[in-house]
């Protein structure tokens, strides 16, 4: 209960929607105490002065309880204030590291999880790159680049991280982009020979090839005109690198899609079908594809729901309908279980993770869902392991 305590004097709408998680999740604790422990969810508390990582354990049963040590002070320092980026926290391929953003540190934290799924600091926070970095993306080779949006150091950065859990910079890799930019995303395929960061305030897309250094390769035409204003979130279809899909945030109320492109050898970005493909709903802003690769989740920021989308053959989007949140308001971030049975939804101004139980294209919420996170700092990007 000490963390539930935390919350006590946070003002305005958020103490009563805190309230109602605090006792939603003081109701269901001994139930979910009876399901064992079978992993861990990680949200990057991204929290002014020293920034923390909160730590929840993953139950059987698919719920979500703060886990005792939480949360966990990892060197840098936070915002206090939406990154408006998906992707603030990473898990390297074998999970065994955690990357985190230390956005008001211009760091990056790497974290070595434990047997017991506590994590700990590995060596200090090392430099982004660039400044107020947003977003990271890690390839299975290990190649991380990091997206930075801030004045005087907007930027994609490149690092390896060794197995010991060390980041190296890699010389030269560094792409500029103009500043005022808004890097929302920056993401890997699923052999990490290709990488694309989405810019939100100009709507374009950039689109890399990536080389054996770990140097990127604009396309040519890079940066490409997205299909709609303020490109986000970004994700490849997990059994298919060619195929990518972004979602599209601001183009008003009720006219929030999601692009689909196929994404040549060389990086070119041609569109797939009639895209973008219309949700109906309020900013799309963080998608996540299912393990199988058959369907596609869109987080409508605004709209206070999820979109569900089948992926066909071709690559072409059918919209499913949308799933309502008991509570998801301001939502930042989603990330599947490993074993894709359930999908957990970060909001960042609720200070809350909500979870739904996955079943194909169908969603629902768990009886123990929301679950209240620290009111301080303001949660950005979350891992499932």
């Amino acid at each position: 209960m000490r963390r539930l305590s935390r919350l006590v004097g946070a003002g305005g709408v958020i103490t009563i929607a805190l309230a109602v998680s605090a006792t939603t999740f003081a109701t269901t604790a001994s139930a979910d105490s009876a399901s064992p422990v079978v992993g861990h969810a990680y949200v990057d508390g991204n929290t002014v002065g020293t920034n923390t990582v909160d730590v929840l354990d993953r139950h059987a049963d698919g719920s979500l309880t703060p886990a005792p040590e939480s949360p966990v002070a990892i060197g840098g320092a936070g915002t206090g204030t939406g990154l408006g980026s998906q992707g603030a926290i990473q898990a390297s391929p074998d999970g065994r590291f955690l990357l985190v953003v230390d956005a008001g540190s211009n760091q990056v934290s790497v974290l070595s999880v434990r047997s017991d799924g506590t994590p700990a600091l590995v060596g200090d926070p090392v430099g982004s790159g660039g400044v107020e970095p947003t977003s990271i993306a890690v390839s299975p080779k290990r190649i991380v680049y990091v997206s930075n949006v801030g004045d005087g150091g907007s930027d994609y950065a490149g690092f390896r991280l060794t197995t010991e859990g060390k980041l190296i910079a890699i010389p030269h890799s560094t792409v500029v982009v103009p500043e005022g930019s808004g890097v929302g995303d920056v993401f890997f395929n699923s052999i990490g020979d290709r990488l694309v960061g989405t810019r939100v305030n100009s709507s374009l897309i950039d689109s890399f090839t990536v080389g054996a250094a770990g140097r990127l390769s604009a396309a040519a035409g890079s940066p490409f005109p997205a299909q709609a204003a303020g490109p986000f979130g970004s994700e490849f279809r997990p059994t298919d690198p060619s195929q990518l899909y972004v979602s599209n945030a601001h183009a008003g109320a009720d006219n929030g899609t999601v692009s689909a492109f196929a994404d040549g050898a060389d990086g070119t970005l041609t569109s797939i079908g009639n895209s973008p493909y219309p949700d109906f709903q309020t900013a799309p802003c963080w998608i996540e594809i299912t393990h199988d690769g058959k369907y596609l989740f869109a987080i409508n920021t605004a709209s206070t729901n999820l979109s569900r989308y089948a992926i066909n053959d071709d690559g072409s989007l059918t919209l499913l309908g949308s799933t309502s949140f008991n509570d998801g308001v301001g939502a930042v971030d989603a990330r599947l279980s490993p074993d894709g049975k359930t999908l957990s939804v970060v909001g960042g101004r609720s200070h809350l993770v909500s979870t739904f139980a996955v079943n194909g294209a169908d969603l629902t919420e768990l009886a123990s869902s929301p679950v209240a996170l620290p009111a301080d700092g303001a949660p950005s990007g979350i891992v499932v392991l």
